[in-house]
């Protein structure tokens, strides 16, 4: 034929008759350089068994870190570790301490049987309490901790596709960035979707016919990926369009864990305690109009049906079979809070002043005035610092204008009415931690 040439493949060294440009895929002119279509085959075969072998390390080396992590991470070393960042909340602390070791088991159960098809079903949790309670220091401390990925999204910053904010897909996509860009260790890392009551649908009296895409349209869209399946996202910062290169994860084995303040929940619990007491007959439990139990006595009463009434879908309520509640915070723990963990905000500021020659003591009426106003502002733990802050800010801008030791007295006036701390030259039997 006139169209046939005759060419030497680099790779095989075979001459190779071209009838056509398939026969020789690859050819360079310029250079001579081509490679017949049974060597790219070859090679193509040679990459995906080359691709496989690493998976398989990938996979074993995973199991191996299973392995470790379940020998360091038993739920009363968990436990013991949170202690020392959470005051309070003993239940919650237990719950997510078997949670995140119960996660480790699974996976390796799933591991060893993988071949006959037999799994353990993960038990995604949800925790409801007060706003300032502890739910987000709990599990960002216990992200410190863990040896897979964990990643927090505000979910009241979701929206279904097609409208302006965020998908549903950016928790993965955040947790895909946390495992360092490792899919395999994406595949069983841990999801945090904080505010998650923020996303409950509208209902009785306020239901609505237009559209409500932060709402029951997003949690329609999350229980897909929670109840365990395929997530595709762009890279960060690009835009979906059918040509752009998605990243796939199987959500199946992501331990999802959501949390809340769920307020007025309170209120349904109540009601529906009242109505299954309210029986007719002999020792019937029957309670005075004026007799009510406290928040904290509600709460972890707490039902799958009271999360529904609440507004959360029931497909996603079963999605989440174990439900955590963590209690209000009084002056007692507040105080506690203030001083007696490792990274308690009163600790924080000696170190800071510490680093500029200055002892810094604050008098117990002082610590009593910031838990006092924590509670009149009903944000809990989350604005202990912020008060001691504003109450220091004038001598922290001019503490370091002298490197003299001193000694900084915070006292009860500076927190209620806005005093000047007291400075004191420091004794000679005084010391500063630095």
């Amino acid at each position: 034929m006139a169209n046939e040439h005759k060419y030497q493949c680099s790779f095989c060294k075979r001459i190779i008759t071209v009838h056509d440009q398939y026969d020789m895929p690859i050819f360079d002119p310029t250079t001579g350089f081509a490679l017949c279509k049974n060597c790219i085959k070859d090679i193509a075969q040679m990459i995906e068994a080359h691709d496989a072998d690493i998976a398989e390390q990938g996979k074993e080396g995973f199991t191996e870190t299973l392995d470790d992590s379940l020998k360091k991470n038993k739920p009363h070393v968990i436990k013991q570790y949170l202690d020392k960042y959470i005051i309070k909340q003993e239940h919650a602390k237990k719950i997510l301490s078997v949670a995140v070791y119960n996660h480790y088991k699974r996976m390796k159960y799933d591991y060893d049987h993988e071949k006959d098809g037999d799994e353990i079903e993960k038990s995604n949790v949800v925790m409801l309490g007060p706003s300032g309670c502890g739910k987000t220091a709990l599990l960002s401390h216990l992200s410190k901790l863990l040896d897979v990925p964990f990643a927090v999204t505000d979910t009241s910053s979701l929206t279904e596709a097609g409208y302006v904010g965020s998908d549903v897909e950016i928790a993965v996509r955040n947790l895909y960035y946390a495992a360092g860009s490792d899919v395999e260790k994406t595949e069983h890392g841990i999801i945090y979707l904080d505010e998650f009551d923020k996303i409950a649908r509208k209902s009785g009296e306020n239901n609505s016919i237009t559209a409500d895409p932060g709402h029951e349209g997003v949690q329609q869209s999350l229980l897909k990926m929670i109840e365990g399946g395929t997530v595709e996202f762009t890279e960060r910062g690009q835009r979906k369009h059918p040509e752009a290169p998605t990243i796939k994860v199987n959500t199946k084995n992501i331990l999802f864990i959501v949390g809340g303040a769920f307020v007025g929940i309170d209120k349904i619990i109540a009601k529906r305690l009242q109505t299954d007491s309210a029986s007719i007959g002999f020792g019937a439990d029957v309670k005075g109009p004026d007799e009510e139990e406290n928040y904290d006595e509600i709460i972890s009463k707490v039902q799958p049906e009271d999360l529904i009434k609440f507004g959360i879908i029931p497909e996603i309520v079963g999605r989440l079979p174990v439900i955590c509640t963590l209690g209000t915070l009084n002056e007692d723990d507040l105080l506690r809070i203030l001083t007696e963990p490792v990274n308690a905000p009163v600790k924080q500021y000696e170190k800071l002043l510490a680093m500029d020659n200055v002892k810094l003591v604050f008098e117990n009426e002082a610590l009593l005035a910031v838990a006092k106003k924590a509670i009149e502002r009903k944000t809990g733990a989350r604005s202990l610092k912020g008060i001691i802050e504003d109450s220091m800010l004038d001598i922290m801008f001019d503490i370091p204008k002298s490197d003299e030791p001193r000694k900084v007295i915070i006292t009860k006036a500076c927190i209620e009415d806005g005093a000047k701390p007291v400075i004191e030259p420091l004794a000679e039997d005084e010391t500063i931690d630095k």
